[in-house]
């Protein structure tokens, strides 16, 4: 299945990132697992989701930025 997503993009690339708090707290969670310790289910998926968005950003921002003048 292919999804298509027609979006006006901020002039602003840099803006399509995670928001500190939000990259914080994504990164306080994978500390933890490197750090060997067990994360609770809903860590996990949160840990997972928050990944899954920042990658998501980051092909937008990539794509953007490749369709920029």
């Amino acid at each position: 299945m292919t999804l298509t997503l027609d979006m006006d993009l901020p002039g602003d690339m840099g803006r399509l990132r995670l928001p500190q708090a939000v990259q914080d707290r994504l990164q306080f969670l994978l500390d933890r697992q490197d750090a060997g310790q067990t994360l609770t289910p809903q860590e996990r998926a949160e840990a997972e989701g928050l990944v899954n968005l920042a990658e998501l950003l980051t092909l937008l921002r990539l794509r953007a930025e490749r369709l920029m003048p």
